[in-house]
């Protein structure tokens, strides 16, 4: 996903050079080069930042004839864009020869075309975004992983130097302080020194909102309680439920409450209102004294400890577990952890569901540039001090790899323009961070992202059994959004290769997060795809057949589930003898900052 003004350049490669042998002086250069970076790499660059742009220049430098070339095609556009220069300087009217991604909203506003000295501010800017990421990405001699490695970095620091993050090249701010008489630069100034005290650029006000007020309002109870989770049980709506309930193993990365935010964009409340019996995970927010706390850990002490709470509970034979992202990956390895412990016909969970869950980690997405070797070893020194990873540097990376948008367009909005933060449900969870445990986090990191174990048959024990995911043969409902930046649907579906049981695919438009909070609406704001898969299929196999509907995705998944869940019984309160009320619902978990 090539987004930021930038073009869909990854996979070209530029003309091989041919070799003549170790006298050739473009390769003698090369190594020389290559040999004193490898001698200061590790020391000077420990996050990885600079060491993929510095092999990039390197690779052009071994390989004279393709720059060249690249040379020969960059005169060309300079030209192209130096006669659009010249007519639009005499008043002339021309298209422009560089145009920003659909996706691009920094130069939306009219001037930018209008008015001729802003076009040609913009279109320079464009050219120079464009060739540079495309000279990254059509660089011979690199793997695609440094391609993309030293694109995400240059792209960053394009980004930052944008027209539009300057008062002074930014026509709009200039308007807006024009006509609120300089009133929108001081209000941007004291945005500005709100944003330093708080420690990170603000995407809406941490005072608009109150969890258990405004947020999480779904009523309810915690009837579990362990050092690790507490587990919700929501009262019902309806006089039956369905006999099995579902659980939803939320991620710990973000509190619980995306999936209940206000009434009408509450998955909760949906669920409740189809006659299902909820219970959901509310993970405690970790501090120093649980540096030590592992994956195991929240395997047994989360995921195992919601099943047997609303088996227990409910008296029922089987659950029907939801996951998502890491909560769906720990639900996927749960499963496997299942199959391997149990037969088959024992294991408590009679069907699964995953949201934008990663099981194979081959290409995470945007996220692998954070992920190698070194910058693993830096976290770790991090998290070794402090015991935990701090959940503001974490939300701090997944800023970063969207940057226009969630980043530099509240620097302008909110320092150029003067604009109050807006009052946003979304916006509002993101900021409420959580931090990792130091041990989990470290292995996390390292047996998934690193080294992609878990689609590696037994080659990963997790709570004391090795993990075969073809082992898994429940019924699989797995959900992908297409924008998503954080789990490439394209890798989400890679799961699909590696259960054993049915399995049917849904493709969401909008992406990690809103193509999950997806309540139906009319009329209908976004879309989705869905059929069924099999192990052989190919994500662009699968989409080619995929039928494409008008709504929302919870409908079909609704038909899916509600067949599996038993028939209607009367339905249960929120807490009862042997699982008292520990505390109303969202709990206690939720409010620890």
């Amino acid at each position: 996903m090539m987004g930021n003004g930038t073009r869909q350049a990854e996979g070209r490669r530029g003309v091989k050079a041919k070799r003549s042998g170790s006298a050739n002086p473009a390769d003698l250069l090369g190594r020389t080069l290559r040999q004193v970076h490898e001698s200061v790499e590790g020391a000077v660059d420990p996050l990885g930042m600079a060491a993929p742009i510095l092999h990039a220049q390197l690779a052009w430098m071994a390989h004279p004839q393709e720059l060249a070339e690249r040379m020969a095609q960059l005169s060309d556009d300079i030209w192209r864009l130096q006669c659009h220069s010249w007519r639009r300087a005499l008043g002339l009217a021309d298209p422009d020869p560089v145009v920003p991604n659909p996706d691009d909203q920094r130069f939306s506003d009219p001037v930018w075309t209008e008015s001729a000295s802003w076009d040609l501010v913009k279109e320079w800017y464009l050219a120079l975004t464009h060739n540079v990421q495309d000279m990254l990405y059509e660089t011979p001699g690199l793997s695609g992983k440094e391609r993309r490695r030293a694109a995400f970095w240059w792209r960053k620091w394009l980004n930052a130097v944008a027209p539009t993050n300057f008062l002074m090249t930014n026509p709009v701010a200039l308007r807006k302080a024009i006509e609120s008489h300089g009133e929108s630069l001081v209000r941007g100034m004291q945005n500005m020194l709100e944003d330093l005290r708080a420690g990170q650029v603000r995407m809406t006000d941490p005072d608009h909102f109150v969890v258990g007020r405004d947020l999480a309002l779904t009523r309810g109870a915690v009837v579990f309680r362990n050092r690790l989770v507490e587990i919700l049980h929501y009262a019902p709506k309806r006089e039956t439920v369905h006999a099995e309930p579902v659980i939803v193993i939320t991620p710990w990365i973000n509190k619980y409450y995306i999936l209940d935010l206000t009434p009408a964009r509450s998955m909760v409340a949906y669920l409740l209102d189809q006659g299902f019996d909820v219970f959901i995970t509310s993970w405690k927010n970790p501090d120093a004294s649980m540096h030590a706390t592992s994956f195991d850990d929240y395997l047994l002490e989360g995921v195992q400890a919601a099943v047997e709470t609303a088996l227990g509970y409910t008296r029922a034979e089987k659950v029907h577990a939801v996951g998502y992202c890491i909560g769906g990956t720990a639900l996927a390895m749960y499963m496997a952890w299942a199959n391997r412990k149990f037969e088959p016909e024992e294991v408590p969970v009679r069907d699964f569901t995953l949201f934008t869950t990663l099981v194979d980690f081959h290409k995470p997405g945007d996220i692998e540039v954070f992920i190698d070797e070194a910058s693993i070893h830096y976290l770790e020194d991090s998290m070794r001090r402090k015991g935990y990873l701090d959940g503001k540097e974490m939300a701090a990376s997944f800023r970063l790899l969207r940057s226009n948008s969630l980043i530099w367009h509240y620097v302008v909005h909110g320092w150029l323009y003067g604009d109050a933060p807006p009052p946003f449900d979304v916006l509002f969870w993101n900021m409420d961070t959580t931090r990792m445990p130091s041990a989990m986090h470290s292995w996390y990191l390292r047996e998934l992202y690193l080294q992609n174990r878990l689609v590696q048959p037994d080659a990963l024990t997790v709570a004391g059994q090795p993990l075969d995911l073809a082992r898994i043969v429940q019924p699989l409902y797995a959900v992908g959004a297409e924008d998503d930046h954080i789990a490439p649907w394209a890798q989400t579906f890679r799961v699909n290769r590696h259960v054993t049981g049915p399995k049917r695919y849904v493709l969401s438009s909008s992406g990690h997060i809103l193509g999950i909070v997806n309540p139906p609406v009319d009329p209908p704001r976004r879309s989705y795809r869905a059929d069924l898969a099999h192990r052989s299929d190919k994500p662009e196999d699968w989409l080619s057949r995929a039928e494409q509907h008008s709504g929302s995705w919870w409908e079909d998944w609704i038909a899916w589930l509600r067949p599996r869940c038993g028939p209607l019984v009367k339905a249960r309160p929120a807490s009862k003898r042997g699982y008292p009320s520990l505390a109303p619902a969202p709990g206690t978990y939720v409010k620890e900052p």
